[in-house]
């Protein structure tokens, strides 16, 4: 199943023709989701084979959307070793594409999300066994698709653009962790970070198809995104310590400008095995993943840096 996906991709030719207009299509967001969030990956789990499944489906876009391996790499998918809360060795797996800049100065900027889930559990809803996790975060995971294909799309950027769906987040960030122990590119080239976590459903507390952003206060990144279009807004849920729960904040707390944006906060279906494809807004997800492709290829392509406020930087003891 592996190979033929690779085999698919790979037939599907090389990457689209340059254009410097891009509409997402909704049922391009739907078949990533038909297969993210299929009970036949068994909900993703953290680093198990249907994660690895998962993680080679994402590199096999990369590869038809016609993105490069990162630097250092020789494949779409990186294979890691990590330990659990227990001290348990296991084997995650992070997916990556890279779109090289001009400017190999102008720094790179890092999308990502998160392509695992809880896996196969105890009896939920409906006496329901897989957590499918189509919101959490196979909606994300599919923001990061679709800005890919949209971005490798357009003409030449300036900035360099790293695409990256991380493993085992769900035990703890992982696979962020990794990545940012051991990047592609220094860090301190990164000159934002972008996460993408639940944007399935609208916010009710959030004005019409605008996602929420985490921190939003302590930088300037949120805030001028906006001013180009993109749909978001203040985070309204500050009491939940949104910033520091998703896979943004371990690169934030290196200095990297991290953020995540959401949809609905709170959703009930969090972690129930009703997340699935049937309690998804497609049309929001649409809309919103359209919203940010100008604002990102004018970030890709300027000279503007995001800078954290003052205080806004997380210190490694602010948790």
């Amino acid at each position: 199943m592996v190979a033929a996906m690779l085999v698919l991709a790979l037939a599907a030719g090389s990457a689209p023709a340059q254009t410097a207009h891009w509409t997402v299509k909704p049922e391009w967001v739907r078949a990533h989701e038909e297969f993210l969030a299929a009970d036949a990956l068994q909900g993703r789990g953290s680093a198990t084979h249907d994660e690895e499944i998962t993680a080679t489906y994402v590199a096999s876009e990369f590869l038809g959307y016609g993105l490069k391996t990162a630097p250092g790499m020789t494949g779409y998918v990186q294979t890691l070793k990590v330990h659990n809360r227990k001290g348990d060795e296991l084997t995650t797996y992070n997916a990556m594409g890279y779109l090289p800049g001009s400017d190999p100065a102008a720094g790179t900027l890092l999308l990502t999300a998160h392509l695992d889930h809880l896996g196969v559990r105890q009896p939920g809803v409906d006496g329901d066994t897989i957590y499918n996790g189509a919101n959490d975060d196979a909606s994300g995971t599919t923001a990061v698709l679709e800005l890919a294909h949209a971005l490798a799309a357009m003409p030449r950027l300036r900035r360099n653009v790293l695409f990256v769906c991380y493993g085992s987040e769900e035990l703890g960030g992982l696979g962020s962790r990794a990545f940012g122990e051991n990047p592609p590119v220094p860090l301190k080239d990164v000159v934002a970070n972008l996460e993408f976590e639940m944007i399935g459903s609208q916010d009710p507390k959030m004005p019409k198809n605008v996602l929420l952003l985490t921190g939003w206060e302590r930088s300037n990144l949120g805030p001028t995104l906006k001013e180009h279009g993109a749909l978001l807004g203040p985070d309204p849920y500050p009491e939940q310590h949104f910033f520091q729960r998703s896979d943004n904040y371990s690169l934030a707390l290196q200095g990297v400008v991290a953020h995540t944006a959401a949809g609905w906060g709170t959703v009930p279906t969090y972690h129930k095995p009703n997340d699935d494809l049937a309690h998804l807004d497609i049309p929001f997800m649409t809309t919103a993943i359209q919203s940010l492709v100008e604002p990102l290829r004018w970030l890709a392509s300027s000279d503007f840096v995001p800078q954290w406020n003052p205080g806004g930087k997380p210190e490694p003891q602010q948790r």
